[in-house]
Parts: C-alpha cells; structure tokens; sequence
C-alpha cells in the first residue's frame, strides 16, 4: 500500500506512526481517514486480530479505502466518535491518531471554495452534505456575528470594519464567490501580507461552518473515555486555536488551561504527555509541502 500524495500529503508522517506506539493485535481509530495514507502505515502494522477503524465526513475519502476483515470506513464526522465506536462493539481503544485541518484534495479541488487561490463559489463545507456553507455564513450571518467570527477565528484586528463591510456590500446583492469576497475586503489586506490576511479571513469563515473547534473539543473529549490505560492520542494542529485546546487538555485535562484538582490537592488530568513539547517539520519538509510550515503534533497517553 501507498500513500495518497494526490490526494494528500501527511506531514510529519513517520513521527504520528511512531507516536502510536502500535501493538500488532491492538484496536486503532484514524478519526481524518482523507487520503488513507496514515491508515495504511497504521494498518500494515496490524496482525490478523488488529483491528483499524477511521471516519472521514467527506464522501470523496471512499475512493481512498481497501477491503479487509479488520479495516472499517466510518463516514462521519469524529464528533461523534464513541457512539460509532460503539456501534462497532468497540468500547476500549489503543491509539487514537487526528491530522487536523483541510487536506490537500480539498484545498486543490476549485469547487469547494477553501482556497484563495481559486474563484469558486463559497462553500467550505468538509461534509458537502451539510446544510450550512460559508454563502450563509456571510451573506446571512449578522454584522455582530461576522465580527465575532474574524476576531476569535481569524484572530483579525478589523474584525467590525469588515463586517460592516460585508453587509454593506450584501444589500445591493449577495457575496456568491471566494474572489467577490476577497474583493470586498480588500482594503483591509495589509501591503504585502495579502495572502497572510485572506488565509486568516477564509480560516475564520471555514472554522464557522464546520464548528471545527467544538468537534475537536468533543472528539478530545471521548477519546480520554475510549483509550485504554497506555493507550496513546496522537494530535496534529495546523493554526495556534487548535494547538491551544490539544495543548491545555494534555497538559492540565482543562480546555481553558485551568487545573482541577482532586480533595487532596492532586491534579485531575487523564493524559501523560510523551512529548512535553510540540514535534514540527524540519526545514526540508516545509521546503517539499509548504502547507507543513504551520504543523504542531502533540502526543499523550491514557494514565
């Protein structure tokens, strides 16, 4: 088996392999199946009694699969990771592996509208059967909402101007497009930062429309439940929203960063970090798939 490069390339590949630190005969949940190219290293590792589950939302990851007896495609989004593990008959896990973010397939196919470097029409949506796009979410979202939106995702500074902006401008007729959006705000681009800010910008609309930081909290979350005692979580992050909540939670077993303790003073926290702090590329990887520059791999295991 090979890995899928054309349809994603996996960024610090060896070192999520690793990280699982996997048993021949243990079970295994890919929760961002895309390319299947972790999987496959994942599975390949398995014996006869190994079991290897993955979920992907996008119906395009299908074409990626391969039969066998112990592999399992669950197409759902993650957030709901033990009611399907459950459904399986799998209440107890060994490793957990999520590359988070949007995969390359994604980021290259025009018709989905996450890239900047493509006019299409927005949507953004991991799970092209998802009722809300990112055309609701600007042409339909309040001027307060939009604000909040730039400002908490896409950390912006003109978050108000340009949602003020956007509504103006949807008065006289609907935002359709990624181009017309990023015409719309241009003013506000920084000279010579303009790719930074429209990356920021569309950052921001597609974290909105696929609520990717409450499902990575509720998929965190079920995964303490899941893993059996050993058991390892392997998280790869690519914006500094995302590493925050992996970080606090293997850190101090809170989202916020704040620390529980117990009646006798002692620290309530499931997970162990293996790695006190993050794994990034090497300069020869972000040299050969620049959209690695911003990858942070965090790894823990259940206490």
């Amino acid at each position: 088996m090979e890995n899928n490069t054309a349809y994603h390339i996996p960024v610090l590949f060896n070192e999520c392999i690793e990280g699982l630190n996997i048993k021949p005969n243990g079970v295994y949940v890919d929760v961002t199946f895309g390319g299947g190219g972790h999987s496959r290293a994942i599975f390949e590792k398995l014996n006869a009694k190994g079991k290897l589950l993955a979920f992907d939302q996008d119906e395009e990851a299908k074409k990626n699969t391969w039969e066998a007896p112990n592999f399992t495609l669950i197409p759902a989004n993650f957030a709901y990771l033990k009611n399907h593990l459950k459904l399986h008959r799998i209440t107890g896990v060994d490793g957990i592996l999520a590359d988070l973010g949007v995969s390359s397939h994604q980021f290259d196919e025009p018709t989905r509208g996450f890239s900047i470097r493509e006019n299409a029409r927005l949507d953004m949506r991991m799970n092209k059967q998802a009722s809300l796009s990112a055309f609701e979410v600007v042409n339909q979202y309040e001027e307060s909402q939009l604000a909040s939106i730039f400002r908490h995702y896409g950390e912006l500074n003109a978050s108000r101007a340009m949602a003020a902006t956007i509504t103006a401008k949807r008065v006289d007729s609907d935002i359709e497009t990624t181009a017309q959006l990023m015409e719309v705000l241009r003013r506000f681009a920084p000279k010579f930062k303009e790719h930074k800010f429209y990356a920021q910008v569309f950052q921001a609309i597609r974290i909105e429309v696929n609520q990717e930081l409450e499902v990575l909290k509720a998929m965190l979350s079920q995964a303490v439940d899941l893993l059996n005692p050993g058991g390892r979580l392997v998280v790869m992050s690519y914006h500094s929203l995302e590493d925050r909540i992996v970080k606090n939670f293997m850190k101090r077993g809170s989202f916020d960063g704040n620390i529980e303790k117990d009646f006798f003073g002692n620290m309530l926290k499931p997970l162990r970090e293996v790695t006190r702090h993050p794994m990034v590329p090497s300069e020869e990887e972000i040299q050969k798939n620049s959209r690695s520059r911003s990858a942070k791999l965090r790894i823990a295991d259940k206490i």
